[in-house]
Formats: C-alpha cells, sequence, structure tokens
C-alpha cells in the first residue's frame, strides 16, 4: 500500500550509537544528558531562544496554556486536527472557533476580531500544511487586546516566514515531533518561546511541577522526553535539510503531472519557503473528494481527507457560521508525500486524480 504519509528512519548505525550511550549510562530518563542535547540542538536548528521538549504535541499544547496562564475564552481555528481544540478544553479554557481566510486556510484575523469578548483570553492559530498564518495581524490584534498568542506548528518544522523559522512566532509555538512528522522522535512535542520565564515554568510543569531549587510549586504533569525518544530526534535531526529536498523534488513533480487540472491550491504568504511537509488540494466539491478516494483505493493508495470534518462539530467548541472552515472540509484531501514515495508513483497517483477530475 502507499499510505499518505510514512515516517523516516535515521540511518541505523547513528541511533545505536546513541543507544550505547544510554547503556553506559544507565540514564533513560528525567532530564537526562541526550535531552539536553536534543533540546540545544532544536534552539540551534530553529534560531531559537528557548525549547522545552515533551513526551508528545498534546501535553505542550496543555503545557502552554498553564505556562500562560489562560483561563476563559480561547478562540481557535476550525481547520485543524482535534488536538489544537481539545488541549486547551482539557485545562478548562472555553474554545469558541473563527473561521478561516479563503486562500491560506489559516486563522482569518478578521473573524477573530468579530468573535472577541470580554472572556477572551488568548488566540490559537495553527499554520495549517506549513502556511503561515497572518502573524501581523494577528500579532497586532493580540497586542491592542492584551491577549496571549499561541500557534500549533505541528506541520511547521523546516519552514521559514521572512527568514526566520516559522516555529518561532507568537508567545509560544508548539510543534508535534509525532511519527509522521517531517522531524519526529517516535513521539514527542515541544514548546518554542524566547521568554525565560515561560521557558522555566515549562520546564516545571512538564516534570510534576518539580522546583528548579527543589520540591514542588504547582501542580504539573509528567510530559517527560526519554533519553529513547531524545536519541531518535538527534540521530534524525542532521537528515531534515535532506528529507526537506526530497519532498520539494516529489511536489515539483505532483506539480508538472497535475499542471492545467481544475483544482485549487492554499496560497502562501510572501517570505514564506515551504518545507513541503504535505501536499493539499481542494477538489471541486465533496463527491469528487469521495469518488478519488474510491479511485485511488481501488489502486491501494491511501487518500486522507485532512482536516476532516471542521471541527465545529464538537461538542465542547462554540461557533458562529464558518462558511469557509466548513467548505474546505469538505473539499480538501492530501496525496501522498514521504521521502522514499518515487516519482513514478507521483505521476500514477496524479494520473489517478486527472481521470477521476
Amino acid at each position: 500500500m502507499i499510505p499518505t504519509s510514512k515516517p523516516f528512519l535515521p540511518p541505523l548505525a547513528a541511533y545505536v550509537g546513541y543507544l550505547e550511550g544510554i547503556w553506559d549510562r544507565v540514564w533513560l530518563t528525567n532530564n537526562g544528558p541526550l535531552l539536553l542535547e536534543l533540546e540545544a540542538a532544536l534552539a540551534r536548528f530553529l534560531g531559537a531562544r528557548y525549547v522545552v521538549v515533551t513526551a508528545n504535541g498534546t501535553l505542550a499544547l496543555q503545557i502552554a496554556m498553564r505556562a500562560l496562564d489562560i483561563q476563559g475564552e480561547v478562540i481557535c481555528t476550525p481547520f485543524t486536527f482535534v488536538a489544537t481544540a481539545s488541549a486547551p478544553a482539557w485545562e478548562g479554557a472555553d474554545v469558541v472557533l473563527a473561521d478561516v481566510e479563503p486562500g491560506t486556510l489559516t486563522l482569518d484575523a478578521a473573524a477573530v476580531a468579530r468573535a472577541l469578548t470580554p472572556a477572551t483570553r488568548a488566540i490559537l492559530a495553527t499554520h495549517v500544511y506549513g502556511v503561515p498564518c497572518d502573524d501581523d495581524a494577528l500579532a497586532a490584534l493580540a497586542s491592542r487586546k492584551d491577549l496571549r498568542l499561541i500557534y500549533d506548528a505541528a506541520h511547521a518544522f523546516g519552514a521559514t516566514y521572512r527568514g526566520r523559522s516559522l516555529c518561532t512566532f507568537g508567545d509560544i509555538s508548539v510543534l508535534s515531533f509525532h511519527a509522521t512528522k517531517l522531524f519526529h522522535t517516535v513521539e514527542g512535542g515541544a514548546l518554542v518561546t524566547e521568554d525565560e520565564s515561560v521557558a522555566a515554568r515549562a520546564r516545571s510543569l512538564r516534570n510534576f511541577g518539580t522546583l528548579s531549587t527543589g520540591g514542588f510549586g504547582e501542580p504539573g504533569t509528567n510530559a517527560k522526553c526519554s533519553e529513547f525518544h531524545a536519541a531518535m530526534g538527534l540521530a534524525l535531526l542532521p537528515q531534515v535539510p535532506e528529507l526537506i529536498a526530497r519532498r520539494a523534488a516529489l511536489s515539483a513533480e505532483y506539480d508538472r503531472a497535475l499542471m492545467g487540472l481544475a483544482v485549487d491550491r492554499l496560497q502562501s504568504r510572501p517570505g514564506a519557503v515551504s518545507n513541503h511537509a504535505y501536499y493539499p488540494l481542494l477538489l471541486p466539491n465533496e463527491r469528487a473528494v469521495l469518488r478519488l478516494q474510491q479511485a485511488l483505493s481501488g489502486q491501494d493508495v491511501q487518500l486522507r481527507r485532512y482536516f476532516y470534518p471542521c471541527l465545529n462539530t464538537l461538542p465542547y467548541a462554540r461557533a458562529g457560521a464558518l462558511p469557509v472552515a466548513e467548505a474546505a472540509s469538505q473539499r480538501i484531501v492530501c496525496l501522498p508525500l514521504y521521502p522514499d514515495l518515487t516519482p513514478e508513483q507521483v505521476r500514477s497517483i496524479a494520473g489517478t486524480v486527472r481521470q477521476v477530475m
């Protein structure tokens, strides 16, 4: 089967080299040396001041809520993975959904402004498929209304915007290092921030509320990353530039094979450089999506409707009219894209898309 996404594993010898160190030290978790090395390496790679690695991206979102003292309403995008909304809800926030921009499918600042109430405390926006949100508009709105701005940057590793890593915007950017992501630690996540006090609090919160001076402060959780997961990240990180280059070449192959076809592509923003983490298409309607899904399934090719359904279906989220997000969730598909996909497979998949369309 050709899946929509497929984990990349680094050279086994590189990973085993780190494992040998773990065996020598018998230090398996609890702020081990490999975790500290990974956090430092990620900070250099991203050009960030502080990177706090966690056991997964959902816990990173939950810790971000606590580290920024967010209580009340959080305005969130409805066109994202469910964890973006469920994490703040888990932390007791009232999740309010605002619509997305037609071209980028990222959170619309004008829609956020219309959704604001006296109870609003934060904006939580997703860089969908690595396309940057309108940071100028969202950051200005957050500053004007004294709101916290969190970015779900799960799709953004390796992408840049105006010469900066897309993972370094907002009060906190939250990353996912799940196995299918461009960069992964099998399971994992991280918070990225420029604020020393926020980073220190996040480190405490991920470790039961343990204080650097000893003892415990506020209630925390167990979101620690093990040495085995950190080892995977360290072995894989040097491969990231080549992985992005291979994804870019496959995306260009799709572009050539689908040229002239009546499908919509997401727009980017001036100054954005893609990481080619996904290859999304907006088909004319849901009927076309279902026909394509059936046709590719018959060829043992997985087509993912990512993101579907729109999150206004969640019982714990409030929303008004979301015409752009609802329409996009009906029409969106992501075609297979991963480093060892072949150009021949890309052309075959694209050929099926052409036949169905």
